[in-house]
């Protein structure tokens, strides 16, 4: 939790996506329909247009100050609104001021333009309600306590983590560096623009096994399979995430803005529960890089990691199967 040495809104602005739109190299713009966005999600999706080539795209932006914005006794003035896009992997950011729907209301609205040179994946979209107090411009009077991401690339609004799944031969691969691993079922690589999975089809079975349908017994151990892959995923982005993130100048981390910044929302709730997720991070943070308390902690992040990858489900229901085609054999 920050502190700040001016009075503040505890409320935070609400932030909506209300229109999407693509301008194409000949010029020409589509106007893309809802399901370019997901209010729930709180993600956009440009690539769901099918358009490979589109050159920017212009996001239509609402926002809600909370109450007491605009009240004639409030400690600050000159207020504005901004929308601000943040790029952490192409280090891009780009604010724009939005307008007062009414003279009076705590509506304001308008758009912002993002190039498509300039990102490579996902962007985080925040609003930020800022003006003069104590004699200081430009201070943040408060701001969406949740940004939208605005994803360059995904066909789907969905803002959970996305998987990156290929196959290969571990032992003969083109990748030489996967030859140390020839005998790992898979491995986890989280250094790209989102997480990859490599699976090694050296292993006999396993791509049978991870393709089956049905509902039998291959069924279910498939979905214990993908339970246990999943929880290596998790447990890999987070050490990833929490070992390369940015510090204030104070000491304070900072959350990062693409796929790192999700998986740390996501999990910190369970590996640090009870406090809110910047606290969370801090402590986190604190443990990783002081003397003590980074070994406790990685019973929680195991735990954390078996919840998002669902394994007692899939555990529970390969169980059940085992048992009634035991109890079929028997009869």
């Amino acid at each position: 939790m920050k502190i700040y040495p001016y009075k503040r809104l505890n409320r935070p602005v609400a932030l909506r996506v209300t229109s999407v739109s693509l301008r194409l190299p000949d010029g020409t713009r589509d106007q893309l329909d809802t399901t370019a966005y997901s209010i729930p999600q709180q993600t956009v999706a440009l690539g769901i247009a099918g358009h490979a080539d589109w050159v920017s795209a212009r996001i239509g932006i609402s926002a809600t100050l909370p109450p007491g914005a605009n009240a004639p006794d409030a400690t600050w003035s000159d207020l504005q609104v901004l929308a601000v896009l943040t790029d952490g992997e192409t280090n891009i950011r780009t604010s724009v001021a939005l307008g007062r729907d009414t003279e009076d209301g705590r509506d304001w609205s308008g758009s912002l333009d993002l190039l498509r040179d300039d990102h490579a994946g996902r962007a985080s979209l925040a609003v930020y309600a800022v003006g003069t107090a104590d004699d200081v411009r430009g201070r943040a009077i408060t701001e969406t306590d949740k940004s939208w991401v605005v994803d360059t690339e995904s066909e789907e609004p969905v803002r959970g983590l996305q998987l990156d799944v290929k196959t290969a031969g571990f032992r003969k691969s083109a990748r030489e560096w996967l030859h140390a691993y020839a005998d790992a079922p898979w491995i986890v690589d989280a250094s790209g623009r989102v997480p990859t999975v490599l699976v090694n089809t050296d292993v006999e079975g396993i791509l049978g096994l991870l393709d089956s349908s049905g509902a039998g017994v291959d069924s279910k151990m498939r979905d214990l399979l993908v339970g246990q892959m999943a929880t290596d995923v998790w447990t890999a982005v987070f050490h990833s995430a929490i070992g390369d993130l940015e510090v204030e100048p104070g000491g304070s981390p900072v959350f990062p803005t693409d796929w790192q910044g999700e998986v740390l929302r996501e999990m910190l709730p369970d590996v640090v529960p009870g406090v809110h997720v910047e606290e969370a991070l801090r402590q986190v943070h604190l443990r990783r890089t002081g003397d003590s308390g980074w070994v406790e902690l990685q019973t929680r992040i195991h735990y954390a990691a078996l919840r998002r990858a669902e394994v007692t489900k899939a555990l529970t229901a390969a169980i059940r199967s085992l048992e009634q085609d035991n109890r079929g054999s028997d009869t």
